[in-house]
């Protein structure tokens, strides 16, 4: 498994890496072949009143982004915390795996590899020439992914392994984007286009 670990207010010293390190693969030793590289950013609160490190960890498996944020007031206590969290999803994403493989008249669609996409995406031309580099507008940070067609009970999913307060699809029936969210007395809510 790729493991790259990044420090923010801190520096990423040998025992802290070796912790991280072990504790990861502890957790991911089961699914070992399924995760091919996690991605870590450890980090230390400027406020010093504030004692608060966070430890968050995305995993890439088999296409799928699982990710986990775990703070405390010990950077090992939060390591320790975003390992174990990050297991239990790791576990919830086998067993789902698991019944959906084994359900009549399923088959799992295959994701591409990075090459099939980089070779499809390829570009003939230079994508610099005749720009001047500009810096985007301040506060704004954007992403782009892929958003593949999908089923409300699967964006739902997808909303539990990443570890965020919603999650946006598009969906299979309509191919509309919409957004499924966490609501703050329990269960979830859908937000969805509605023509003016």
């Amino acid at each position: 498994m790729k493991l790259l670990i990044h420090g923010r207010n801190l520096d990423v010293t040998p025992a802290i890496r070796e912790y991280t390190e072990a504790k990861l693969t502890r957790a991911i030793n089961h699914f070992e072949g399924m995760v091919k590289e996690a991605d870590v950013h450890l980090s230390v609160a400027r406020n010093p009143r504030v004692p608060q490190q966070t430890a968050e960890v995305t995993m890439y498996a088999n296409g799928t982004v699982i990710r986990a944020q775990e703070r405390s007031e010990n950077l090992y206590a939060s390591i320790d915390l975003v390992a174990s969290k990050l297991s239990r999803q790791l576990h919830r994403f086998m067993d789902r795996q698991h019944d959906h493989h084994h359900s009549s008249g399923h088959r799992a669609s295959t994701t591409p590899g990075t090459e099939e996409i980089v070779g499809e995406l390829s570009v003939d031309h230079s994508l610099t020439e005749g720009r001047e580099p500009e810096l985007p507008a301040p506060a704004v940070r954007r992403k782009y992914f892929a958003m593949p067609p999908m089923k409300l009970d699967d964006a739902l999913h997808q909303l539990e392994l990443i570890d965020h307060d919603f999650y946006v699809f598009r969906d299979a029936d309509d191919g509309q984007i919409q957004v499924v969210y966490r609501r703050n007395h329990g269960g979830f809510g859908v937000i969805q286009p509605r023509d003016a």
